[in-house]
């Protein structure tokens, strides 16, 4: 949601510099760039460490892999979202907790260094009243998140440290079990929380907080509905009748969720087995070192990734999957308790849906679906700032 000088203009421009296949209607794209537009898991942080690569930039998708910048979040629609302070699981030692903590500090520090020097685009929220009020200055909203509290160590103090640095939500684990909670994706260890992660609960509950449950167990996710004084999240999960794997949340439990005030924020990711080809896989290794290469090797590999990709095209989820599984969620859940965190720059993305500039085939789809333009923004974002008010009404208690 942003001020339109001219909406029905604006939205036929727009509409037409997209690709053919990312083409709505003018009334469909009028009614997505009046909705404030949020997705609550945005791997791009990663990408601002990398030498050369300018937030504030276009960027190929095909070149350098990314899926967010400036330029495609005007294009695509999206006002803003949750930027990811990520660490990777290492060992559970003092070694390790210090060197995830510097990693995490200095990720932090890269948000506030790109928001800095981008103050006429964007800018920071901690409230959930901040998104429309920033929204309606034409900038981009940055909210910022947690995921995997490794780098805590066993000191939650450090939970205020980067509340005060604008973390509104943060998640106990990612895919191996740590000091706080069991992961989806390893073996139990604690039988969901630890005691040390029980008292983390209580601790984001204090702060005003938002708790994401994706990426822990299902017994975590059921302690966490139990114990905490506010509404879960999952920030970036999916149903697992649609792909049976254990990052994906069953049919009971996000009726679980859903009865608890809690929202599933559905994923682009866990909704078919991944479609695994050697010469995509090399020509993607290679795309992850795209900035150490000459500009001959870059040029180089432009083409033999289009080479690879006719050779054998990807045959993983599409758009069409993707929508069944927020559809899903839909029905299962009620429209007050779905949202879309797609884990853009972090594995997310589909055939027709490759990265944000193609938002507005959602809410396209959605309004064909029959939903009114009021529930598709409480899809978009609604729901999510529902549950941040309401963290930051008990903050304290």
């Amino acid at each position: 949601m942003r001020p339109i000088a001219s909406p029905s203009l604006l939205a036929l421009s727009l509409m037409l510099a997209m690709p053919a296949a990312a083409q709505v209607s003018p009334a469909d794209r009028l009614a997505h760039d009046q909705m404030l537009v949020l997705d609550t898991h945005l791997d791009t942080p990663e990408l601002f460490e990398h030498p050369d690569w300018r937030f504030e930039r276009w960027h190929d998708r095909d070149f350098d892999k990314s899926q967010v910048d400036l330029p495609r979040m005007q294009q695509g629609g999206l006002d803003g979202g949750f930027f990811v302070i990520y660490t990777s699981q290492g060992p559970l030692t003092p070694e390790g907790y210090a060197k995830a903590r510097d990693g995490a500090l200095i990720r932090a520090t890269w948000i506030q260094r790109v928001v800095a020097a981008n103050p006429d685009t964007m800018a920071f929220a901690t409230t959930a009243a901040d998104a429309a009020r920033i929204a309606a200055t034409g900038k981009r909203i940055v909210y910022q998140s947690i995921e995997n509290s490794y780098p805590l160590g066993e000191d939650l103090g450090l939970l205020t440290t980067f509340h005060a640095l604008g973390v509104r939500m943060a998640g106990p684990v990612h895919f191996r079990n740590n000091q706080f909670a069991d992961s989806a994706t390893d073996t139990p260890r604690w039988n969901g929380l630890s005691p040390l992660g029980r008292q983390w609960v209580a601790e984001m509950n204090r702060l005003g907080m938002v708790i994401d449950a994706s990426h822990a167990s299902d017994a975590v996710l059921d302690q966490l509905i139990a114990l905490s004084k506010t509404p879960i999240i999952l920030s970036h999960s999916g149903p697992r009748a649609i792909f049976d794997h254990p990052r994906n949340i069953d049919d009971e439990r996000m009726r679980k969720l859903a009865k608890a005030g809690g929202v599933m924020q559905v994923n682009s990711v866990y909704l078919a087995p991944l479609d695994r080809d050697p010469a995509r896989n090399k020509v993607s290794e290679r795309q992850d070192q795209w900035w150490a290469l000459s500009p001959a090797e870059q040029r180089t590999l432009i083409a033999d990734k289009a080479a690879a990709d006719a050779a054998n095209p990807y045959k993983g989820a599409d758009f069409e999957l993707f929508m069944k599984s927020l559809l899903h969620a839909i029905a299962v859940m009620g429209v007050d308790h779905v949202g879309i965190g797609a884990d853009w720059d972090g594995g997310g993305g589909v055939t027709g849906l490759e990265d944000i500039t193609l938002l507005p085939k959602v809410t396209a789809r959605l309004r064909k679906e029959g939903f009114k333009d009021a529930d598709i923004e409480k899809i978009w974002s609604g729901n999510v700032l529902r549950l941040l008010a309401q963290a930051e009404k008990a903050a304290g208690n």
